[in-house]
Parts: structure tokens; sequence; C-alpha cells
């Protein structure tokens, strides 16, 4: 099966418009890199708790890092079309802000994932993000039941055709 586009130009349907996995055969293995963030709205007492250790589930950020690392290696379990990559570096980094309003704060979170690979590594550090932020959610819903994890995002990838490109 050739890489070429099926329906609609893109590379995960067949001519048919049958999903299937790329062929990445032909492709060079390359360095790549992908860096994607997330970030949760919460109360600003919930930050505090966060902050001074004080969640009885545990360190709250310290589990959801953890959680983002391993999410990372099971990427291609749970995306049907990722192919299961030989990641050389994973970094989760999970910090608290202040929101705009007083009573908001932020939990930021930034995936960081490298690979010597034939293709990229945007869904893992995409996914890597999103379950940081679960796992943030998951550990302080007791006490905040409305939280907003928001602005799952690509912000830069490196490698493979199409190189470098970081959002603006």
């Amino acid at each position: 099966m050739s890489d070429t586009p099926g329906a609609g130009g893109l590379t995960h349907f067949d001519a048919a418009g049958a999903p299937r996995m790329v062929d990445v055969t032909p492709k060079a293995e390359t360095p790549r890199l992908a860096r994607a963030r997330a970030r949760l709205r919460l109360k600003a007492e919930t930050r505090r708790l966060i902050d001074q250790g004080r969640v009885e589930k545990g360190d709250v950020l310290g589990v959801a890092r953890l959680a983002g690392i391993m999410a990372t290696k099971r990427t291609h379990e749970l995306i049907p079309l990722c192919h299961p990559l030989r990641i050389t570096s994973v970094d989760v980094a999970l910090t608290t802000a202040d929101a705009e309003r007083p009573d908001e704060a932020l939990v930021l979170v930034e995936a960081t994932v490298q690979a010597h690979d034939r293709t990229g590594v945007e869904m893992e550090a995409l996914t890597a993000a999103s379950v940081a932020a679960l796992t943030v959610y998951d550990m302080v819903k007791a006490v905040d039941r409305w939280m907003t994890i928001e602005q799952v995002e690509l912000v830069e990838k490196r490698g493979g055709k199409s190189g470098a490109l970081t959002r603006g």
C-alpha cells in the first residue's frame, strides 16, 4: 500500500475512504520532537491545596507528571491508527499560575516527546498533556467539581518532511 493520500487527501484513508495505517516503510528514520500543552482552570483555593501539598490523594503534580509519561508510551494503544514508536525522551512539566480572575487559578501542563523514528511524535505529546491534565482533574475533583481542561494544543514539532514548525 502506498503513502498516497486517499479520500479527501488524507493519508489515513484509502481511495475508497476506508481507514488505514499509513505505510512509513520508505521513510527515513530521523530525530523527531513534539511539544504540546494543556491547561486547567480551577478555583484559587484548589491551587492553594495543590501548592501546599494538602490534597488527600497525594502529590497532584508529581502523579500527573508520571501519568503523562506513562500515557506517552501507550498512545498507539489509545489512538487506532498511530504507529508504536521508539520514544527516546519524555518530559512533562506542570506548574500552577494565577488566572485573570482572583478567584481562579491555572495548572499549566507542557509535554515534550522525542524519538528517532519514521513518523512524528505529535500524538504522543498531545496524549501526555491531555492525560496529565485529566489526572490533575481526577485528583482534585472532590474539592473542585467545575474545573475546565482547555487549550490542549501542539506548540512545536521538529523532524520529518515538514521540518520545524512552531505555533506563534
